[in-house]
């Protein structure tokens, strides 16, 4: 990558696919059949990890399975690279506001095993930088079908 503050095609195609991917997972029933997401906002965290250390971020990613919900997040899913670069891992986790994050975050310092989770790999050195990225749903634009004629 270039630069440490954009992403490269590859990652901006994966993100937006995780973006309508997260949003579509926000999907209640009853905001099913209005086609309106429940949850409004989606957090990405873009890790640069140590590719050597690859399986062990996989844990690391695992564990955040069981305690992100926990919590109160909504956990979309974390994604280890697999072609291309090999030092990028995302983790994709959905709320319903920004102050939900906020209490979310402060259940996180009070539970044993994230907090177990954070020294890890912070004693490992398993993840060399952490971005986070909120986003939002523009109404209106989303998972609009194509328009496109059949090719003849």
């Amino acid at each position: 990558m270039g630069s440490d503050s954009l992403c490269n095609r590859r990652e901006a195609i994966g993100l937006g696919a995780a973006i309508a991917y997260a949003m579509t997972a926000g999907l209640t029933d009853a905001a099913a059949s209005t086609g309106r997401p429940s949850v409004k906002i989606a957090c990405f965290i873009r890790y640069q990890i140590d590719p050597f250390q690859r399986e062990q971020f996989r844990t690391y990613a695992a564990t955040w399975g069981r305690v992100i919900p926990r919590c109160g997040g909504h956990l979309i899913g974390y994604f280890l690279p697999a072609e291309g670069t090999n030092d990028v891992a995302w983790g994709l986790v959905a709320f319903d506001s920004l102050a939900a994050y906020e209490r979310y975050r402060a259940r996180l310092r009070t539970d044993k095993e994230a907090l177990d989770n954070f020294a890890m790999a912070q004693e490992k050195r398993l993840v060399l930088r952490e971005e986070r990225t909120f986003v939002e749903l523009v109404d209106g634009t989303f998972e609009l079908p194509s328009t496109l004629a059949s090719p003849a």
